[in-house]
């Protein structure tokens, strides 16, 4: 892969890492809830569950999803499913949730890691990635390149999102707002699964 393969490369993984997504809407709603520190967790599970599911695509699992094209039916459904149980979740949370609160947690890491496997925008960047920049000459060290440039750039473009939230804290203390804002955040998930219905 060329220096300018790779920054090209690491453009489309900055692009789709930071723009509105489940996972960014969701640290959002999460900074703001939980704070920051108690986000890691979840920022940390995105970049390694996603981390896993690159090098998963790119090693044969993508080949299995062309083989057998109703999986992608079932992905959807399930995906569908959980994200609508999450954007649940944060529409109806009407506490910033403190340290010991009891009820409002954060996503743990383990949760936010499998989340990966059904986020649909989390595939489509997986694969597309694998398809545009896997090189057939050097395909073993072309998919630990591209899982290398997401990597790179994952966790800092997610955690914009978490820090913008944790932002937010002080304005959203305010219940009213918090409710208005969990509201919003809840249907903007559910608005995610968009293209996978279109």
């Amino acid at each position: 892969m060329t220096w300018e393969m790779f920054g090209a490369l690491v453009a489309y993984a900055f692009v789709t890492s930071v723009t509105p997504g489940p996972n960014n809407f969701m640290l959002l709603a999460s900074g703001v809830n939980f704070g920051f520190w108690r986000t890691i967790p979840h920022m940390c599970g995105i970049a390694g569950g996603f981390f896993a599911l690159l090098l998963s695509v790119g090693f044969g699992i993508g080949a299995v999803f062309s083989a057998f094209p109703s999986l992608h039916v079932v992905l959807k459904v399930v995906g569908g499913a959980y994200l609508l149980y999450l954007a649940y979740r944060i529409a109806t949370s009407r506490s910033l949730g403190k340290t010991g609160e009891v009820g409002a947690v954060p996503m743990t890491f383990l949760e936010a890691a499998a989340f990966q496997w059904v986020n649909p925008k989390a595939w489509v960047m997986a694969l597309t990635a694998m398809a545009v920049y896997t090189n057939p000459d050097r395909p073993f060290l072309s998919v630990w390149l591209i899982a290398a440039a997401f990597a790179l750039v994952n966790l800092p473009s997610v955690s914009s999102w978490a820090g913008f939230g944790t932002a937010l804290r002080g304005f959203l203390s305010d219940p009213v707002r918090l409710k208005w804002f969990n509201i919003v955040m809840g249907g903007l998930l559910v608005l995610t699964l968009w293209p996978m219905i279109r």
